[in-house]
């Protein structure tokens, strides 16, 4: 079992990137959620780019249990992504620091290989409003969280993969 983190910015070629590593038994877990025209689309693009041969997971809030129910020795689990599962969790107000630390105890107890993706999103100016720097500082504490966990991560700039770790 491994667990590789993939980091980077918007439209870095991240989750292509991740896609590459998987191989088998192939099981994406998509976070969106389409709640206008913009976000289908994007999610129409995803679906099609990456082609017909995964089993398609929908979970918006319960990423631990979907792994658990998942998991299995010989699949791989691609989760696209962290930063919208985030997002997910701190709209519905829910307890995104223990669901973290949850996450993140559970990675390693896995059968499956599993490939995150996730924005890093401390890169630029600090937000003008409360809820984007608290998002912003969650995002950066659920990447280290799960980095520490990973054998392997990632952070892909450019469409160019660099390894941090593993």
């Amino acid at each position: 079992m491994t667990v590789t983190l993939v980091l980077g910015g918007a439209r870095s070629g991240k989750s292509r990137h991740a896609e590459s590593l998987c191989a088998g038994e192939r099981h994406y877990v998509a976070t969106a959620q389409a709640f206008d025209d913009e976000m289908r689309a994007r999610i129409a693009k995803h679906r099609l780019d990456r082609g017909g041969n995964w089993v398609t997971h929908e979970v918006a809030h319960s990423l631990s249990a979907a792994l658990q129910g998942i998991d299995a020795s010989g699949r791989v689990i691609l989760v696209d992504c962290l930063t919208l599962w985030l997002s997910n969790l701190m709209l519905a107000g829910e307890d995104w620091d223990t669901l973290s630390q949850g996450l993140a105890s559970q990675l390693p107890t896995l059968k499956a290989d599993v490939v995150l993706v996730s924005n890093e999103v401390g890169l630029g100016i600090v937000p003008e409003n409360a809820l984007a720097r608290a998002f912003r500082d969650a995002q950066g504490i659920v990447n280290q969280r799960v980095a520490q966990a990973a054998n392997k991560v990632v952070f892909v700039a450019a469409g160019l993969p660099m390894l941090l770790k593993g």
